[in-house]
């Protein structure tokens, strides 16, 4: 299944005014990989991400997903593979229903009226938002709203999903729903977050950035237990990891 695979191989970029933003960075990710990056605020993640879609275009080094190389040529095949979910949901929330909004993927494939109605409703029901299909998105809570985007993308049938800090502004019952969701989405994930307890929950992979390159890439449960890597990449072991403070208890290693 060549189609699922993610390859970054020496990739750079700069931002306008000359700060490097990417140095050399190379990974590669197989089907039905659940994979974590994660770093510090402006370590890069969501530069590299933003090249996992086509939003970016690489000018030095190599995005590969399954048989293309990521190239102004290649968009439409690239971003048929990859549902990327944006950190703000009201940057994917533009139409007046929400209905409008799920169905603006399928309609752009050219599928007909009926095969957009079956796509919509059951990214709806995938999420548990089928009640919300005649609402504006604009008078959605956060939860709803990023239920709303998450099944944007999931309409498009995606091979990949690739999120950006996808738990940010949930209350727990939400998080909780969104961890279970994702746990059914069997292809391959790829997850930019500083929920570090989430990636304990959904990414057997972590892959550490810090300046713009990998200075890590390992067994989760690994990278979390090294403390001189986390110290280094500005980063805290999750939450569970770190005990009780009051009684000095050990957490509990993840599992």
């Amino acid at each position: 299944m060549s189609h699922h695979i993610v390859e970054v191989k020496d990739l750079e970029y700069d931002y306008p005014d000359g700060t490097s933003a990417l140095r050399g960075m190379s990974f590669c990710i197989h089907h039905g990989e659940s994979v974590a990056i994660v770093g510090a605020n402006g370590a890069g993640k969501s530069t590299l991400l933003r090249h996992l879609n086509g939003y970016l275009t690489p000018v030095r080094g190599l995005v590969r997903i399954g048989d293309f190389p990521l190239t102004k040529a290649t968009l439409h095949d690239v971003r048929r593979t990859v549902g990327m979910i944006f950190q703000d949901p009201d940057d994917q929330l533009f139409m007046p229903t929400v209905f409008d909004d799920v169905a603006f993927g399928p309609l752009n494939l050219g599928l007909s009226d009926q095969q957009v109605e079956e796509r919509v409703m059951q990214a709806l029901a995938q999420v548990e938002a089928g009640h919300l299909r005649d609402r504006p998105p604009y008078k959605l809570s956060g939860g709803e709203k990023r239920a709303v985007a998450i099944a944007s993308v999931l309409s498009m049938s995606p091979d990949i999903l690739v999120m950006d800090e996808p738990s940010t502004g949930l209350d727990p019952r939400a998080r909780r729903r969104l961890i279970d969701l994702l746990h059914g989405f069997h292809h391959t994930k790829i997850i930019a977050t500083h929920d570090l307890d989430l990636v304990l929950d959904l990414c057997e992979r972590t892959i550490v950035i810090h300046n713009g390159m990998v200075t890590a890439d390992g067994p989760t449960g690994e990278i979390f237990g090294n403390d001189a890597l986390l110290e280094l990449s500005h980063l805290e072991k999750p939450l569970r990891m770190q005990g009780c403070p009051n009684c000095n208890r050990p957490a509990n290693p993840p599992r």
